[in-house]
């Protein structure tokens, strides 16, 4: 309790007394330096330092001790001064009366000593709401919210302002656009979007503190990602000390599921460091129904299907992190990361009707299938960053190198039978399997300082990867036999090289700007070994942003910006391979996919830091759209694949607000509008598509009592388009309790996640010769119970939030867009 009142105290000090009694005397040349110490000669940080006139004791600047106990006044007038030290909980100290001459006072060392009578208790209680807008991005304050204890990274996103996640095929959707790059801590996951998909329903809520959409980031940033960068920040800790937290929570969704997560944080002298941990295992199921016609030749066949799969899943993650303060403006990193994944299906059937146009029936067939799959990671990171001044004038130095391995593989055993249900002929019975390797390499070269009026900032950065895919397709008749046709082996290479310019600045105390410029050349060879296909390609790119923003008055801020962004195809997406689901199923990749461009304009208005309305419009040229659905009618199979679109169209509207109800009911409401327009030439015919959706959130918080609070919130999406399929209304009502116990050191937390299990996928695909309805349900409803310790000193200060090198890169790893 005193910490939150020395800092409130220190925010108001850090801004210099508006109230001060009597006027501040004209800035001098004069400096004053000084430190504390605590009752343990340790540097005390965040104390609150005062200077005053040593004639009257007024006060003329005030400011808070920086985090190695030290604190500096500059440009202090001639005069004499004294200095007073205080923290609520302690002593106050004051110096001796000493002079400024336009030189440098170097007072004695403070040392604070615990008040004898001290505050028996003070309760302030400050709490994030569970979703804020600042001007340049949404924060979702994860750690604050009861349903989302218990729950994964996913189930959040789907609650975050203009974040969709369509669950059917796996990818994520910032504004009704997809290609949103995702961060964790500054640093990309390097996943496919199916892999990111995993990763986040297998990553503990509880681990995290909260999540950044950016929708339009400036030239520092990579260029790839047309519709943003979601930043995923991992808990973290405040200043000298050890402190820790452990989250134990357990589900049951007709299957149980449980997590248990471990974090702990020391900072000691010159070093900080932290190391997290967790494990999560899942048991769950995916029931599809797919329904689809194919015409041929004046005869029309209908499939009917139902898939019906149970699947399971165990997660284990640690990371770590060291920064050596090597002086006050010089500071050397290392961050390690990884974590291995298993998956697998023990249990996966499908059964399918062949049907007339009539609806008499052909033949029925039934598919065993059996998924399985292993992967693992290891990223360092090693940085380096050095401050020439306080004024911002730094530069910084990463170097990284990542590597993922894994192996995927699948049997189908698939059996024919009568209409009568006599067996029609042999069972067919088919396996394969696919290793993969990546290495990722990044170098990063980062300066900034303040240049007239402003901030310039430059870089410099150089990335390299190498994928390696073996696709191994057998099928079996007395012996298991390699099917070559099927069978591919894929490499991938792509040096991207990389600088930029930004600037910003004022035109006036009320107008900002920023202008940046980023160039990228890009080299990348994929070469389909198997099938002796070989695709070069080396390109140069230019992408400029522009940042406008006028304080219109003391209530209202209004923010313009512009930028061009690229999203160059995934590894996988180029691979022509063919991934069997049954033998009429099957996905194929797509060596002729060009990278695609964005040209996005935004415009926010903020009033009074209060309701944050954005209206956003953006064209994307030669658009890749994944899971795009085709036929091969004379054999009547169905295959998903990548292609390039003409051109996108997207204007979108959000609006975010807060309501409070009562002083013990908060509501945060959020709500998106999307008008997309698809207009382009598919399989030689002209393809438009005119859809306007929107989803809504919101959220009601309630305090019961000291130790008891409570939550229950929902979203809707309404219908929308998912590249060729039109999606039915889905949406979710979550309920929430918690209570805190053991001084608010620990909490138990009960929740029920979609109490009406309506959050489930119903679309529609129709186009040409294809008429493709599909149903998806997995287990959305959940009831979880969480219980959630925190231990040591709360207030330790963590390893930096550190932008690597590789942000660009992760998401198209094995897949990713």
């Amino acid at each position: 309790m005193k910490i939150l009142i020395n800092l409130t105290v220190a925010l108001l000090l850090s801004g210099n007394f508006a109230f001060a009694q009597t006027p501040e005397p004209a800035a001098g040349k004069g400096k004053i330096s000084g430190s504390i110490l605590d009752e343990k000669s340790q540097p005390f940080p965040f104390v609150n330092v005062l200077l005053l006139k040593a004639k009257d004791s007024t006060l003329v600047k005030g400011l808070a001790a920086d985090d190695d106990g030290k604190f500096l006044f500059d440009q202090v007038a001639t005069g004499k001064y004294l200095a007073l030290v205080s923290m609520v909980g302690y002593q106050k100290n004051y110096s001796d009366v000493f002079t400024v001459d336009n030189n440098v006072v170097a007072l004695p060392v403070f040392n604070l000593k615990t008040e004898t009578q001290a505050l028996n208790e003070v309760t302030v209680v400050s709490k994030k709401p569970f979703i804020e807008q600042e001007i340049d991005r949404t924060v979702v304050n994860v750690e604050n919210s009861i349903v989302s204890a218990g729950a994964t990274a996913l189930e959040v996103l789907e609650r975050a302002p203009g974040v969709t996640v369509d669950q059917q095929n796996e990818q994520l959707k910032l504004r009704g656009k997809e290609g949103v790059i995702v961060q964790i801590d500054g640093k990309q996951t390097f996943l496919s979007q199916q892999e990111l998909i995993t990763l986040l329903r297998n990553t503990p809520s509880d681990n995290i503190e909260k999540i950044e959409l950016i929708t339009n980031p400036s030239a520092k940033y990579d260029a790839a990602g047309n519709s943003g960068i979601i930043n995923i920040k991992m808990k973290r800790n405040k200043n000298y000390g050890t402190n820790g937290n452990i989250n134990l929570g357990g589900a049951w969704a007709r299957f149980g599921r449980g997590n248990a997560t471990a974090t702990l944080n020391h900072r000691a002298g010159k070093l900080s460091s932290f190391i997290s941990g967790g494990a999560f295992l899942n048991k769950g199921f995916n029931n599809n129904d797919i329904y689809r016609t194919i015409p041929f030749e004046d005869k029309v066949t209908i499939f009917d299907q139902r898939t019906e799969r149970i699947n399971k899943s165990q997660y284990y993650n640690v990371r770590a992190g060291v920064d050596y303060f090597a002086t006050d403006k010089t500071t050397l990193g290392v961050l390690v990361s990884g974590f291995y994944s298993e998956f697998s299906n023990p249990f996966g059937q499908t059964n399918t009707r062949i049907l007339n146009e009539d609806l008499s029936l052909q033949r029925t067939f039934r598919t065993d299938v059996y998924n399985g799959g292993k992967m693992n990671n290891i990223s360092t990171n090693l940085n380096f960053k050095h401050q020439f001044n306080d004024k911002g004038k730094e530069l910084t130095f990463d170097v990284d190198y990542v590597r993922y391995g894994g192996k995927k593989s699948s049997n189908l055993d698939t059996k024919y039978y009568l209409p009568g249900g006599q067996q029609d002929g042999s069972p067919e019975t088919v396996r394969n399997n696919m290793p993969s390797d990546i290495n990722i390499a990044v170098a990063k070269l980062d300066y900034a300082q303040p240049l007239w009026k402003g901030k310039f900032e430059t870089g410099l950065k150089s990335s390299y990867v190498a994928s390696d895919n073996d696709m191994v397709f057998e099928t079996k008749a007395d012996d298991w036999v390699l099917d070559p046709t099927r069978s591919n082996r894929f490499k991938y290479t792509e040096n991207v090289n990389a600088a930029y310019l930004n600037y910003n600045g004022s035109i006036t105390k009320k107008i900002k700007y920023q202008l940046g410029l980023r160039g990228e050349h890009t080299h990348s060879i994929g070469n389909s070994v198997t099938l002796s296909q070989k695709r070069d390609r080396n390109y140069i790119n230019f992408f400029p942003s522009v940042f406008l923003s006028n304080q219109l008055d003391t209530n209202n801020v209004l923010n313009l910006s512009y930028s061009r962004r690229i999203d160059r195809p995934n590894y996988q997406s180029l691979n022509p391979f063919e991934f069997y689901l049954d033998p009429y199923t099957f996905q194929r990749g797509n060596p002729n996919l060009k990278p695609q461009y964005t040209n996005s304009f935004q415009l926010v208005h903020v009033y009074k830091s209060f309701l944050n309305t954005t209206i956003a419009y953006s064209r994307i040229k030669d658009m890749i759209a994944d899971e795009l659905p085709q036929q091969i009618a004379s054999e009547n199979k169905t295959f998903v694949t990548s292609d390039n679109l003409d051109n996108q169209d997207n204007v979108s509207l959000t609006v975010s607000f807060p309501i409070k109800v009562a002083k013990w009911w908060n509501i945060q409401t959020n709500f998106t509008g999307v008008y997309n327009h698809y207009n382009s030439v598919y399989l030689e015919e002209k393809l438009e598509i005119r859809q306007a959706s929107w989803n809504m959130y919101a959220a009601n918080q309630f305090t019961i009592s000291k130790t008891w609070s409570g939550e229950i919130s929902g979203w809707y999406n309404s219908r929308a388009f998912y590249g060729l399929y039109q999606a039915k209304p889905m949406g979710m009502l979550n309920a929430g309790l918690q209570k805190n116990i053991w001084n608010k050191k620990g909490s138990i937390r009960l929740n029920v996640n979609d109490i009406f299990w309506t959050n489930r996928f119903r679309g529609r695909a129709v186009y040409k010769d294809i008429d493709f309805h599909v149903k998806s349900q997995w287990p959305s409803r959940q009831f979880r119970l969480t219980f959630t310790y925190n231990f040591g000193n709360q207030n330790v200060k963590g390893a930096r939030q550190r932008n690597t090198g590789s942000d660009d890169l992760q998401k198209r790893a094995n897949g990713g867009s």
